[in-house]
């Protein structure tokens, strides 16, 4: 059976913590803005920092993955690597401001923001559910 714990929870976290949705750390004019939808390298930074530490949390200490016997890193792993790379505006934005795709704009919207998260949500309930992506430590 599918364990759909750590999808939720990365989703979630996804959702949160884009830079600009909700919050910006570090903002473009003050060190916390809200609902810019704005972004940068330094706030997507700071935002998967966050992202890790949480979802370490949820998916380690708390155990809401369901092996307990061993760490799986995988989830976390591709969680965070999905994050960043998934943020809009910092590689594309899918639709752009402008555009129906744009580069690097560091600028996002909510139409954006779900299609990201849609991509996001694909992407990781494929590796985490379908190809069954582990990487376990002691």
């Amino acid at each position: 059976m599918a364990d759909w714990g750590p999808v939720f929870v990365a989703v979630v976290l996804f959702i949160l913590l884009t830079p600009g949705l909700l919050i910006q750390i570090p903002g473009r004019n003050r060190f916390v803005e809200f609902g810019n939808f704005q972004t940068s390298g330094v706030s997507i930074l700071v935002h998967s920092l966050l992202y890790f530490a949480l979802i370490c949390i949820f998916l380690l200490a708390i155990g809401i993955h369901n092996n307990l016997a061993m760490a799986d890193w995988g989830p976390v792993l591709i969680g965070v690597i999905l994050f960043v790379l998934l943020q809009p505006g910092l590689l594309f934005q899918l639709p752009g401001n402008n555009r129906n795709l744009e580069f690097g704009s560091l600028k996002t919207n909510g139409k954006a923001i779900m299609v990201h998260t849609l991509i996001f949500f694909a992407l990781y309930a494929i590796l985490i559910l379908a190809v069954h992506v582990h990487i376990y430590t002691g």
